[in-house]
């Protein structure tokens, strides 16, 4: 895809918002600092579905992993080798990142085992899709970028039977919106200190970047919306390009005793979530990779992912 990418994601919280705003954001920093340009990547607002992960997220998966395909822009013969699409991490577990997870695939294609024998069979099965149109039109291919959910007639109905009882419990305005916001942060971050052994009077005299600090704002940016700005304040963690930085570096090499204690994971399989599908703009991308040489995180990707908060490319 030259101009767009396709995400399938959950979110154990309702801050879906606030993830994309973060990962656009960033996405887009990054890209102008790495092509040394200015101005907006991306071209208004992003498109989100709301999944049926019984009968609608299987379908998404093959949807976007054929995406490449039918643009012709990848051969079936090439998908997994694709670097922009997540194929290549089902058929090899050891690159697979923490939060990627290829279940809805394979189960929707005939509960094929996550193993060698139902990665291949899944492989042929998409070869099979690609070249059936009326299999891709039973499963929705041509709906698949339109409406607001996906899924059955009872899971829509369901949703909005949801959504009128959340709507009549629900009345507040922005601010008090900012206030629960707020006090859900401020409670959470407690019970994280409360883990460690810590308490406002440690916060304030031990130094900036002692690793239980780096552990807990780690927490917090796992399990939260809670800004760079927010946890530097509360945590009196000094700048937010240090502490950025500092956090980041923690995060790719974690001490497992302080995991332990604040009873965290960093391979975030299990989820109470909802799906929501990404159909996102660029402004414009044309073949850019990274100084690393990698293209992979910026150029014309395809993925289908699960994610933890929202959290991408960090």
């Amino acid at each position: 895809m030259d101009n767009h990418y396709h995400l399938a994601v959950e979110t154990p919280l309702p801050n879906l918002a606030e993830g994309m705003r973060w990962l656009q954001g960033t996405f887009g920093m990054r890209f102008n600092r790495f092509r040394a340009e200015n101005g907006h990547l991306f071209q208004g607002r992003y498109k989100s579905l709301i999944v049926d992960p019984g009968e609608g997220l299987g379908p998404l998966c093959h949807y976007i992993h054929l995406n490449s395909v039918r643009a012709n822009v990848c051969l079936i013969d090439n998908l997994v080798q694709w670097p922009w699409g997540s194929v290549r991490w089902m058929v090899d577990p050891k690159k697979r990142p923490g939060w990627y997870s290829p279940a809805a695939a394979l189960g929707h294609a005939g509960e094929l085992a996550d193993a060698r024998g139902g990665w291949r069979q899944y492989v042929e099965y998409l070869r099979w899709l690609a070249e059936d149109e009326p299999a891709r039109k039973a499963l929705h291919f041509d709906r698949m970028s339109t409406g607001w959910v996906l899924g059955s007639k009872q899971f829509k109905k369901e949703l909005i039977k949801e959504h009128k009882e959340a709507e009549a419990k629900l009345d507040l305005g922005d601010r008090e919106m900012a206030e629960l916001r707020e006090e859900v942060l401020r409670e959470r971050l407690e019970e994280l200190l409360r883990r460690v052994g810590k308490t406002e009077g440690d916060v304030a005299a031990d130094r900036k970047s002692v690793p239980w600090k780096l552990a807990v704002a780690a927490a917090m940016k796992w399990e939260t919306t809670a800004s760079n700005r927010w946890l530097a304040e509360k945590l009196q963690m000094g700048s937010l390009p240090e502490l950025s930085r500092k956090v980041n570096g923690w995060m790719r090499h974690p001490d497992e005793t302080l995991l332990q204690r604040l009873e965290l994971t960093t391979n975030h399989k299990t989820r109470d979530s909802f799906l929501v599908f990404y159909k996102i703009n660029f402004s414009y991308l044309r073949g850019v990779v990274t100084k690393s040489g990698d293209p992979s995180l910026i150029a014309q990707p395809s993925f289908v992912l699960q994610f933890h908060d929202c959290r991408w490319c960090e």
